[in-house]
């Protein structure tokens, strides 16, 4: 990478190209057909490959959004700043992470309050059962 246009124009090609990946993988839902059998334990088989499909469907389908937010942040010249705290996104993270809207603190602390929001949801679930 260089640096300028180059290194933006790179990144931008980047995006571009993984967007139309995700694109393309996403218009093949072939797992998510709901099949029938008269055996239970394929009724089974099925449904666990069906919630495996869906799950990489939403994976896919929020790794879009989010690669699609990066080229709009390239357009309106915000690639590489930090959508928390508004300071540089480090190249060797972006490199490795082009679609990445934090830097790396702000993103351990992102992850940190998700993971502490999911255990105290779990806790007041099993309070209440």
């Amino acid at each position: 990478m260089k640096s300028g246009c180059t290194e933006m124009c790179w990144f931008q090609e980047t995006l571009e190209q993984k967007a139309a990946e995700l694109v393309e993988g996403l218009r093949r839902r072939d797992g998510i057909a709901i099949e029938k059998s008269a055996d239970q334990m394929d009724e089974i088989q099925y449904a666990s490959e069906r919630d495996l499909a869906i799950r990489s469907v939403d994976r896919e389908s929020t790794l879009l959004r989010q690669v699609r937010a990066a080229l709009r942040r390239i357009h309106d010249g915000s690639f590489g700043t930090c959508i928390e705290c508004e300071s540089a996104i480090s190249p060797r993270r972006l490199a490795a992470v082009p679609w990445a809207p934090r830097c790396i603190q702000c993103q351990e602390a992102t992850d940190r309050d998700r993971r502490e929001g999911a255990e105290s949801l779990s806790e007041t679930l099993v309070k209440a059962a």
